[in-house]
């Protein structure tokens, strides 16, 4: 399938009402370049604790479409015309603009791309692997005869959402597999694609509860579940921030989990450890992760500020975990 890209130079200012007015001629799905710094907010929904300087935001944007050379669908508008069209097209719109903001320079720059698969070039990327004794499998493989009497997760790369592959979160399964017992009750906050609860289901543990900020994380852990074999009682989802909002709090529940783990970032970790004393059963076992080395100390003087005892800290790359219990 070849494409044509159409890539309009522009300012960050004007990137919305640009991208919303050619939505509006058929062009649809603008891929963003600009150097706009990320948010706190974006910043603590990243999985990496300390993110490289990027370059200095210079206002400068580049909006790019893809479009079809030729569409099958009659109805497709943008795909239905030529190149030359539709630059005549979104110029038109441009100019329109400019007479009531500044949009920059908008000009229109017109390439062709490979041909290209965009749903399924990624998975290139991702094969299976072993944490262990555990096979990650993602949907497109088989499993090989060799390894069907395996223990086997069945998952796949999701938006920010966990597979396994990982250090924080093979450091976290390698925690919970030294403390779950069939009679375990699991918090799981920040729980993403729901792996580290469902890989506790597979290793026997009785039930799970997951805490999550994002609602798309709702879809994922239920289709996690579901190729994975994990009957939906066993597993509840929950949406909210346990942090700040009694209701979740409430609604999670006080001194009733053997294990609350956290595969967070440590500045989340740090309020988020106050917290979640609450919610530990006396003995109950704490289990963090998302922490660059040189944050471990950090971590280490939340977790006994909150009356918790260090139990174990371990190390994968540049990665630690630090295991805790409260007192009885």
């Amino acid at each position: 399938m070849k494409w044509k890209k159409f890539t309009i130079k522009t300012i960050t200012d004007a990137e919305d009402i640009i991208i919303s007015t050619l939505y509006d001629i058929g062009l649809e799905g603008a891929q963003i370049e600009d150097k706009i710094p990320l948010t706190p907010l974006e910043r603590e929904q990243m999985f990496v604790d300390i993110l490289p300087d990027g370059p200095e935001d210079d206002g400068i944007a580049y909006l790019s479409f893809f479009v079809e050379e030729r569409a099958e669908n009659p109805e497709d508008t943008a795909g239905s015309v030529s190149a030359d069209e539709i630059v005549a097209n979104i110029n038109r719109e441009l100019d329109a603009l400019r007479n009531f903001m500044d949009i920059g320079e908008g000009t229109v720059m017109v390439s062709e791309t490979e041909d290209i698969d965009w749903i399924n070039n990624w998975k290139q990327f991702f094969h299976q692997f072993y944490i262990d004794d555990l096979l990650v499998i993602p949907s497109w493989e088989e499993v090989r005869p060799e390894d069907r009497d395996k223990k086997i997760l069945h998952i796949d790369p999701g938006t920010a959402f966990g597979t396994g592959m990982h250090e924080t979160t093979q450091l976290c399964i390698r925690q919970l597999k030294k403390h779950i017992t069939s009679k375990t009750e699991l918090l799981d906050v920040g729980t993403g694609s729901g792996i580290l609860s469902i890989i506790s289901l597979m290793y026997g543990i009785r039930h799970a509860v997951g805490t999550d900020l994002d609602p798309c994380a709702v879809e994922a852990v239920r289709e996690n579940m579901e190729v994975n074999q994990i009957a939906p009682e066993r597993f509840e989802m929950m949406i909210g921030n346990i942090i700040t909002d009694k209701e979740v709090q409430d609604k999670v529940g006080y001194a009733k989990y053997d294990i609350v783990v956290a595969n967070i970032l440590a500045d989340v970790l740090v309020p988020l450890t106050p917290v979640i004393v609450n919610h530990l059963k006396p003995g109950g076992v704490y289990i963090t992760s998302g922490i660059i080395d040189n944050k471990e100390q950090t971590v280490r003087d939340a977790v006994e500020a909150a009356g918790l005892e260090v139990i174990e800290v371990t190390y994968q790359g540049e990665w630690v975990s630090v295991t805790a219990r409260r007192k009885s």
